[in-house]
């Protein structure tokens, strides 16, 4: 441990004391010569004096830990003082708000096409509401890709795509009408692997705090350019509904409820008989 700066001049000034008492001459003379006299018997020796005790230094006080220097002597302990007890910020403090999340148009129908397709079989009932108002009710089926029924209740007619086409049955007129799976607005949603915006020509992508649509046209269905809006539950994205204008501007809005994702369903359901067109 190095010495204190009082004790190196405390030294410092005893060997100059010492210095300056020899230079000056200021040592014991020697007495002169005397007669002779009988020799006295030598004193006794008298014991040396005890040196005085040496002057406590006072120690400078012990240096903080936190200010100790670089250049510390090596192997010497560094006492620290113990930490006190370390608050963290409550709860409340740390929480940041949540990121909001990304509304532009390619974010919505990145996520549509993801619900999409996740989506393989589908069972639900539906309410279809027709341009004048009219409203019919019953059961879709989908299997992916490209199977689909629609079954009416109190109502005739049911459509079936088998995977290539599409039959619009009558059976109160015993009537058939066949087209090419292609030709049908809907299509989009029968396939494997969906992209709205490569298999169509999306118009809008909007999303508000209680519904998520987007708008795309196909100018290959049957009669002209159709015109499709998809609506999705902003949380899910689960396809809730959709409007369907046809080439003639007729409007159709399907809704969807109780709909079941894992249902395992009979394949006869998508059957189509072709032998009806002959009779």
């Amino acid at each position: 441990m190095k010495k204190s700066a009082s004790w190196h001049l405390l030294c410092a000034g005893a060997a100059l004391a010492l210095s300056v008492a020899v230079a000056s001459g200021q040592t014991p003379e020697a007495e002169p010569d005397a007669a002779p006299a009988l020799a006295a018997p030598p004193a006794a020796a008298k014991p040396a004096p005890k040196p005085a005790a040496a002057r406590r230094i006072p120690l400078p006080p012990q240096r903080p830990a936190s200010l100790a220097s670089a250049d510390a002597a090596p192997g010497a302990e560094t006492k620290v003082a113990a930490a006190g007890p370390i608050t963290l910020p409550s709860a409340r403090a740390q929480a940041q708000p949540a990121a909001a999340a990304d509304t532009s148009p390619r974010a919505i129908v990145e996520r549509a096409n993801a619900s999409l397709n996740a989506m393989s079989s589908l069972s639900a009932e539906f309410v279809q509401v027709g341009q004048n108002g009219r409203r019919l009710e019953g059961n879709l089926f989908v299997q992916k890709p490209g199977k689909m029924r629609f079954e009416y209740k109190s109502n005739p007619v049911e459509i079936v795509a088998d995977g290539s086409s599409v039959a619009i049955r009558d059976r109160k007129l015993n009537t058939q009408d066949v087209y090419s799976i292609g030709q049908t607005p809907l299509k989009f949603l029968l396939k494997e692997h969906v992209d709205l915006a490569r298999d169509t020509k999306l118009v809008s992508a909007d999303a508000s705090p209680d519904l998520v649509s987007v708008s795309l046209e196909d100018k290959s269905t049957f009669g002209g350019t159709s015109r499709v809006t998809l609506f999705f539950d902003p949380r899910t994205y689960a396809l809730k509904q959709w409007l369907v204008v046809d080439p003639q501007g007729y409007e159709t809005n399907v809704s969807l409820r109780n709909v079941d994702l894992q249902a395992k369903l009979d394949q006869r359901l998508f059957n189509i008989n072709f032998t009806r067109i002959l009779n």
